[in-house]
């Protein structure tokens, strides 16, 4: 198993706030609408704790929401991959207005595998954790 993690990121709000938006995930479906054009992401679901979706040049993924710890951890299990996947989003709140997030990534990766998806999945934590942050400090979500 292969953990990933992305550097921690500030988020102008509270725990509770961005807790109740990650555990209805039709809260996304603006959110990809907008950022993302059809060329990147397309044939979208959404329900209220499971999405799914097609990539460009990588197939389907979906995930559903298998855990919740209010105001604090949601945990997410990728579905239609090659390989068993866990992602999680840890919050912790610093002062009102100031939680601080944390995305996880685990994966049975086998090793022929990972030497060819190491550095590719390092930045996409980091950057999926970015695009959250940013989504939610720009008032998106």
């Amino acid at each position: 198993m292969v953990t990933y993690e992305s550097e921690i990121k500030k988020i102008n709000s509270n725990a509770e706030n961005i807790f109740n938006k990650f555990v209805d995930l039709q809260n996304f479906n603006k959110l990809i609408n907008n950022k993302l054009s059809e060329d990147q992401i397309k044939d979208i679901e959404f329900s209220e704790d499971s999405c799914s979706f097609s990539i460009e040049g990588f197939g389907r993924i979906g995930f559903r929401i298998i855990e919740k710890e209010p105001f604090k951890t949601i945990k997410f299990e990728l579905r239609e991959l090659p390989v068993q996947a866990n992602a999680w989003i840890q919050l912790v709140e610093k002062a009102e207005n100031d939680t601080r997030m944390k995305l996880t990534f685990k994966a049975e990766i086998p090793a022929m595998l990972k030497i060819m998806v190491d550095k590719k999945l390092k930045e996409g934590v980091n950057l999926a954790a970015e695009a959250i942050a940013n989504a939610f400090n720009n008032s998106n979500l």
